[in-house]
């Protein structure tokens, strides 16, 4: 055994309603490729929250220890002064600032009192050698690819001279030319005795570079895993690993009728990014059916959802779209509510409502012309509805004039759904119906959807819990890398199945 650098002993992190981390803990030895994997959820980016002062001392419980001392970090900077550096999915970079100057902001060298520019383009020079890029320091960062991007991001850690490098899902946006250059670069970095510590869904990468590999489920430890007993067999076991329970309502009765929406050869490339996101999408839903769609974060669900529910975000969209067979060509979201699709988001803070207002507005403000005449909302006509979608979804509040932002997580999910069912669609687009929301929520959440597939409506459900795919799904695509990996029946669908499929 080599030397512990890093031990994580008895971490728990409570959120309001959640423990997001119960109990973990695990070590890593002085240069190894440490990967930590888990289902969406699980608590790996929480838990490295915690290891690098994203949550403060005193806002866990546990211990951090580094070469054996105990750490209590009030922030990031005292982290990266013990020699930790994390790189986030979402990059931290200036485009508008140089290769130099995003590699040394914050830590630039100096002459005295002032900015030694010469010496930062030199040593920005050395710092791009060790990850292996090759470009001109004074090139700002907006003119180059994702991939460029992440290996600046890692010279700016390299630059402080970290000790632990944490990434988290850092392939999860490259190409695989881009992929393989960062994996070869993780282990030339462990040549150089650094640390790394990983988090990543892709099962291949874990199996081809990982020296351990620890597995959250449900923010607890499952198990450390040594590169000998590494197989992808015994890591989605380990991941996956619980009963269903009986949190999934059975339907009292399934009658799937005809073709509700249709896509074919349904494609989309981002500007933004610079790539196809979707890739020949062919799938159907039909009438009083729970379609699941599953695949990891990343795989292009949610780009799917958007790009059918009016394009929202204005991706290059080709293919063919189908509601009750007619072909449609949706250019605003308000296409899609009149033809009865209704999108309710994985965000419902950010996109699904509006915090500050009350229950009743949020309920009614997806079909207010419904209340309006001559102008005027009808105020007596907006709370009787109000009333009634409260009582109907069970929507715990001291009044629908309550503030929603002062509603548990499985409450302003409610009103999320409620929304948009009292615009009255055929076809409802469930994007994480049940994140952060208790076990209770979830079963409410659950007998809803059944209810209104027993009445006739079609459920597209994008979930990353694996359980409640299999749970509530009558069908299941399994999206990877933007592309339909598969497609199985609610009764052949297992969890093993699935994650095969999605890590292909």
């Amino acid at each position: 055994m080599g030397k512990t650098i890093l031990e994580m002993s008895h971490i728990t992190k409570e959120f309001p309603g959640v423990k997001a981390l119960d109990d973990v803990t695990f070590k890593v030895e002085e240069g190894e490729i440490h990967f930590l994997v888990g289902e969406n959820g699980a608590g790996k980016s929480t838990l490295m929250k915690v290891l690098s002062g994203v949550y403060p001392f005193g806002t866990y419980s546990g211990d951090i220890l580094i070469d054996g001392q105990i750490q209590k970090y009030n922030s990031i900077r005292d982290s990266e002064h013990a020699g930790l550096a994390i790189i986030y999915q979402e990059l931290a970079l200036v485009p508008d600032l140089s290769v130099y100057e995003n590699i040394y902001l914050g830590n630039e060298q100096r002459k005295g009192r002032f900015i030694d520019w010469n010496e930062t383009i030199r040593k920005s020079r050395i710092q791009l050698e060790k990850v292996g890029l090759k470009v001109d320091p004074s090139t700002h960062v907006r003119s180059l690819g994702v991939g460029k991007q992440q290996l600046i991001e890692i010279a700016k850690a390299l630059s402080k001279e970290v000790r632990i490098l944490i990434l988290d899902e850092p392939t999860a946006a490259l190409n695989d030319d881009d992929s393989e250059n960062l994996l070869n670069l993780i282990l030339e970095l462990k040549k150089q005795g650094v640390t790394c510590i990983m988090i990543s869904h892709k099962l291949r990468e874990v199996l081809k570079i990982a020296d351990t590999v620890t597995i959250l489920r449900d923010g607890k430890t499952i198990n450390t895993l040594s590169r000998a007993e590494l197989n992808e067999e015994v890591i989605i076991k380990n991941m996956v690993g619980r009963e269903l329970g009986n949190i999934y309502p059975k339907r009292q009765k399934k009658n799937i009728g005809d073709i509700s929406l249709e896509v074919r050869n349904w494609s989309a490339y981002d500007y933004s990014v610079s790539r196809e996101i979707l890739s020949n999408l062919n799938l159907n839903v039909r009438k009083g059916e729970i379609l699941g769609i599953a695949g990891l974060m990343g795989a292009g669900r949610t780009e799917f959802a958007l790009s059918l529910f009016g394009n929202t975000k204005n991706y290059n969209v080709t293919g063919e779209l189908f509601v009750d067979g007619k072909k449609m060509n949706f250019t605003h979201p308000l296409d899609a509510i009149n033809a009865g699709i209704a999108y309710v988001s994985e965000d419902r803070k950010k996109d699904g409502l509006i915090l500050d207002q009350d229950v009743k507005q949020n309920l009614s403000i997806a079909s207010l012309k419904d209340f309006v005449k001559h102008s005027i909302i009808n105020r007596n006509e907006e709370i009787r509805v109000a009333e009634e979608y409260r009582k109907s979804l069970r929507i715990k509040t001291p009044s629908i004039e309550a503030q929603v932002r002062k509603l548990s997580g499985g409450n302003q999910q409610k009103v999320s759904l409620g929304k948009w069912l009292l615009a009255g669609p055929k076809i409802l687009i469930l994007d994480e119906p049940t994140r952060g929301i208790d076990v209770g929520a979830k079963f409410e959440i659950y007998t809803i959807m059944n209810r209104l597939v027993e009445e006739g409506m079609s459920i597209i459900m994008i979930s990353s819990e694996l359980p409640e795919i299999l749970g509530m799904s009558d069908r299941i695509y399994v999206v990877c890398e933007g592309q339909i990996a598969g497609e199985l029946s609610g009764e052949e669908a297992s969890q093993e199945k699935i994650m095969k499929m999605a890590t292909v």
